[in-house]
């Protein structure tokens, strides 16, 4: 595990692998400062050349709140994720993690690349102990609320007791994130008829079963569950919530810009949206993929939250504010004992 003893709860902030490159970031940290007086001490990392002036012009001096820690390179969105990794060991991404992985930070927050990340996460922090696989964390709005949807895709061809863990860590996810002291979990299937679904599910299903104390099992769930007041917490493989993610989050900017266009058809259409903007703004605010700004990559010896590449300043404001509740919470001291009692549940024989 690794330790932070010394870190004060610091956020290590990858500042050069975003789309809109160091400038959004910065400006990202000084939203995150002005919201949060207690918010822990953010270092930039990058190119200290780019970094230090942007700092500047943002109003933002070298503190006990704001350091730079230089990266000369940069892995961007084009880069093989493991050859990246081997030839710029030098970049913003891997500083970052390093970082972490030296206890000089307690979390990394990066709008790079996905590939690179999951990957540099995995091989420098390693896997808890217990856990082969980490997965993505995602929070998506549903009736009455929110849902933590894992894996989202780290993980794609997962295995029963892959599946299993994702049960365990989202549930500690949604107990810290959405404040749900039992969530109920739901493994997505096609249909909750025993037997519905490939071997895979009919084993997770087996084997959720048999670790009942650890988490609350709602039992499968097929796609028009998602979005009820029904589970808080869905599991699946990365590759199936890697897809629901994006699909939602298209869909909701789909559904945005098709009611701006009917509201403006015509002046009194125009005249109703007018009066109704305090409930479109509401709505808007409640199913914006921009909320939470992100996804950790929960199952490490360490904490990395992974913003989206496009993200604005305040979706990365959002990540960093996730990120620090996270660790605040003490996340991964929680999940250690949860999985290494799952496992034994998972080894022991069945009876009959």
């Amino acid at each position: 595990m690794v330790t932070t003893s010394g870190a004060t709860h610091r956020i290590a902030v990858d500042a050069m692998g975003g789309d809109l490159g160091p400038s959004e970031v910065v400006a990202a940290v000084k939203l995150a400062l002005n919201h949060s007086a207690s918010l822990s001490p953010i270092t930039l990392v990058g190119d200290e050349a780019v970094l230090a002036p942007l700092l500047r012009e943002a109003g933002l001096s070298r503190s006990s709140r704001v350091s730079i820690q230089h990266a000369a390179e940069v892995i961007t969105m084009d880069d093989k994720p493991l050859l990246a990794l081997k030839r710029k060991k030098d970049s913003s991404m891997v500083r970052a993690i390093e970082l972490v992985k030296n206890g000089e930070a307690s979390v990394v927050v990066s709008c790079g690349n996905t590939g690179a990340l999951m990957a540099g996460g995995t091989l420098r922090l390693r896997p808890m102990e217990g856990i082969a696989r980490p997965a993505l964390a995602a929070i998506c709005p549903r009736s009455g609320g929110h849902f933590v949807l894992i894996d989202a895709g780290a993980n794609p061809d997962a295995k029963p007791e892959h599946l299993v863990h994702n049960a365990i860590l989202g549930s500690h996810y949604c107990r810290v994130m959405l404040g749900v002291e039992n969530p109920r979990v739901g493994l997505m299937t096609i249909g909750t008829e025993e037997g519905k679904g490939n071997a895979l599910i009919t084993e997770t299903n087996e084997l959720l079963k048999r670790v009942g104390d650890l988490i609350n099992y709602a039992g499968p769930i097929e796609g028009f569950h998602v979005f009820a007041e029904h589970v808080d917490v869905v599991v699946c493989d990365g590759f199936v919530g890697n897809i629901m993610v994006k699909s939602w989050e298209s869909l909701v900017k789909f559904f945005s810009a098709m009611l701006k266009e009917e509201l403006q058809a015509n002046p009194v259409r125009a005249t109703g949206a007018l009066l109704s903007k305090g409930a479109f703004n509401a709505l808007k605010e409640r199913i914006n993929p921009e909320r939470y700004g992100g996804a950790p990559l929960l199952g490490l010896n360490g904490n990395i939250f992974k913003a989206h590449g496009s993200s604005n300043r305040r979706a990365i404001r959002s990540a960093i504010l996730s990120a620090k509740e996270m660790v605040n919470a003490g996340l991964n001291q929680h999940i250690e004992a949860d999985i290494a009692r799952a496992n034994e549940l998972l080894t022991q024989p069945t009876l009959g």
